[in-house]
């Protein structure tokens, strides 16, 4: 018996693969023409705001530029007003209808403000310069040079963040007051001189600088002293402006040593001598807000000259090359 089974193996290449019969695009595209255009998906862009977006980001701004800007606003509008304008009225008007400084000349005449704001630009003075030097160097040291214990100094700095200042404040006297500095601006500077926060601000701005920087002003036989003056310092300028302007803020607006140390009317800093404002003249609502504009002002010349550099050292975190 004859076997008349036969089995078809596919043939691989030559004529029969060349055979082969070609996929259907006629019935895909005819299919494609019915059922219309794919709609094709807007792809948005990275780091390109719609229309909506930008205008609820600019009214978020307005809300918060008022909210911040809005009271020393006030203050300089009721600075401005006149004795024949109410400020008390259900309405006020933001707008003085009459500007005047006379306000200004009174507060001069009532407490020697010039000497006060002399007494602060100087206290301000020490603890800037004593904060840009002093936090310099201790956040070198501890940021670029090997020694023993800096990881307990470091942790020593860290910790004394955790303490309020009227944690000390009765420890702090007694030792300005043991050294003859009670009644006296040196010794309401001294302990604003260098604060545990613009070293650790320091210590961070110099730890961002390549290490391989250093091993290289090493191997050309660079000392300590030379790293900093030629290498680090230019790379953390934004960090030292940013500490400059925390400082003498911090300095400016302190009121609560400045009251305990000094007694003599003539050496009382701004921030206090201006409470004699709210004492003897509590009705006069526009000479407080005057005073409390010209202790405001030196902070925004401050802030406006050093603005690009606080800015620099907000965002400064490497070595551009």
């Amino acid at each position: 018996m004859t076997n008349t089974t036969s089995t078809t193996e596919p043939v691989i290449g030559g004529a029969a693969g060349a055979a082969a019969p070609a996929p259907d695009v006629t019935g895909a595209t005819a299919r494609g023409r019915a059922s219309g255009p794919t709609p094709r998906k807007r792809r948005r862009v990275w780091g390109v705001m719609s229309t909506r977006e930008k205008v609820v980001r600019y009214v978020l701004l307005v809300v918060v530029l008022f909210i911040t800007i809005g009271p020393f606003l006030w203050q300089l509008s009721t600075s401005l007003k006149g004795a024949g304008e109410d400020i008390y009225t259900a309405n006020p008007s933001f707008i003085p209808s009459e500007p005047t400084i006379e306000n200004y000349l009174k507060v001069a005449a009532a407490i020697p403000v010039w000497r006060y704001i002399g007494n602060s630009l100087l206290v301000a003075a020490i603890d800037v310069f004593g904060n840009i030097v002093f936090a310099t160097l201790a956040g070198f040291a501890l940021a670029r040079l090997q020694w023993r214990f800096r990881k307990v100094v470091l942790g020593l700095f860290l910790a004394t963040l955790v303490l309020p200042g009227e944690a000390t404040i009765i420890s702090q006297f007694v030792t300005i007051k043991d050294l003859g500095l009670a009644d006296n601006l040196v010794g309401v500077a001294l302990p604003g001189m260098i604060a545990a926060l613009n070293v650790l601000l320091m210590f961070n701005a110099f730890r961002q600088i390549p290490e391989e920087i250093d091993q290289a002003a090493v191997v050309d036989g660079a000392n300590a002293v030379q790293r900093l003056r030629y290498i680090s310092l230019p790379a953390v300028q934004g960090t030292i402006a940013v500490i400059a302007i925390f400082s003498f803020i911090g300095a400016w607006d302190d009121f609560l040593w400045p009251l305990i140390v000094l007694q003599s009317p003539e050496n009382l800093t701004l921030t206090v001598g201006l409470q004699y404002l709210q004492g003897t003249f509590a009705t006069d609502q526009r000479m407080i807000a005057a005073g409390t504009m010209i202790a405001f002002i030196p902070i925004a010349v401050i802030f406006a000259v050093l603005q690009r550099f606080f800015f620099k050292g907000v965002e400064e975190g490497g070595v551009k090359g």
